[in-house]
């Protein structure tokens, strides 16, 4: 069978962990530090702060906004529900706006309605399957309204939009390091900022809302990040380049393969660069498809098969969403990952082919 996902760690992990283990210095400390400059030049900002996973990212970047009780974030029905949840756990509400059913993420004009129709205090944009949103449109509507645009950049790590990496675009961004994202900590996250201020507030709030050993300004959690999965998370981030490269490889052969009507590939905009944490086509008769590639041996998996607001958890949310509810219907991803040989990807296109002769 052909993995879905197939995490890339190798000796250079090994040694960077072990180092770490002899060092005795387990938890937060310098290596911590050392993997936040680096993802922080990465992506072209100020500060990345680490924490323990892709959800307190989102989570402490929300509270570091001030985003609290009465407040409604703006977001798509059609991500993890991760996003909804890290707008709930600081007691706002999301407020949920339509797709564009080619690129999948947050369609401006419904954004736009939504905003008319809603008081709304933050954008929260995902770039979807690793493809960036349009920051451009949203920026623009975020500063009309004055609100701060949030990035959850938890799937597009290294994604760029007119040339400038995801990350450095909005207020604040939020990265995930899962084991099947284009990189990976084991668990872990990252948010990244231009903003000293919002900066200070979020290594407060990742820390007990610390100011010095025992003092405590403010309420928080222990967000942080483990000195462990920073040593993972320096040569993940070393090796990103090769890992985005082989998925864009990877990528550009289905989409030349693939050639039958019934299947819609992805697009990539000609202002964005997408890095392909998933390889997600569309098609009306999924389960037979999927059916179909399990026969033969291709793993393929479904994200996502149900809307957040159709979720139990949020079943008091209303919005009409037609173009998101219809691509949880009908979309699929395909092995993208680096560790797909070209064989494979020749045999997954095949299989795709063969079904929809």
């Amino acid at each position: 069978m052909i993995p879905i996902a197939n995490p890339e760690l190798g000796q250079d992990e090994k040694d960077r962990v072990d180092a770490v283990i002899d060092s005795g210095m387990l938890a937060d400390g310098p290596e911590v530090r050392e993997f936040e400059t680096e993802f922080a030049d990465y992506c072209g900002t100020a500060h990345g702060i680490g924490t323990s996973n892709g959800t307190t990212a989102l989570h402490a970047a929300l509270e570091a906004l001030e985003i609290g009780n009465g407040d409604q974030v703006l977001t798509t029905p059609f991500s993890f529900v991760a996003t909804a949840n890290a707008v709930r756990f600081t007691g706002a509400e999301p407020v949920f706006a339509d797709i564009d059913p080619e690129t999948y993420n947050l369609d401006p004009t419904a954004v736009r309605e939504v905003a008319r129709e809603t008081e709304i205090d933050a954008i929260l944009a995902v770039h979807l399957y690793g493809l960036p949103a349009a920051l451009e449109p949203l920026r623009e509507i975020a500063d009309e309204l004055d609100v701060p645009l949030i990035e959850d950049a938890a799937q597009a790590h290294g994604a760029t939009y007119d040339g400038s990496r995801v990350g450095s675009i909005g207020d604040i961004a939020c990265f995930s390091f899962y084991p099947t994202k284009n990189m990976t900590t084991g668990e872990g996250g990252m948010v990244t900022t231009d903003s000293d201020d919002v900066a200070e507030k979020l290594r407060q709030f990742i820390n007990h809302g610390r100011t010095d050993s025992y003092a405590h300004a403010s309420v928080g959690h222990n967000f942080r990040m483990t000195s462990i999965a920073a040593a993972i998370g320096r040569t993940q981030l070393e090796r990103l380049p090769e890992f985005i490269e082989a998925r864009r490889a990877n990528a550009a052969r289905l989409t030349e393969g693939i050639e039958t009507d019934a299947v819609t590939c992805p697009v990539e905009p000609d202002d964005r660069e997408h890095v392909y944490h998933q390889y997600t086509i569309r098609t009306k008769n999924r389960d037979g498809l999927l059916e179909h590639l399990e026969e033969n041996d291709v793993g393929a998996g479904v994200y996502y098969p149900t809307c957040i607001h159709n979720q139990p958890a949020y079943d008091n949310v209303e919005c009409t969403v037609p173009n998101a509810e219809a691509a949880a219907s009908e979309v699929l991803s395909l092995p993208v990952h680096p560790n797909v040989t070209a064989d494979e990807i020749d045999h997954i296109v095949e299989v795709i082919n063969d079904y929809a002769a």
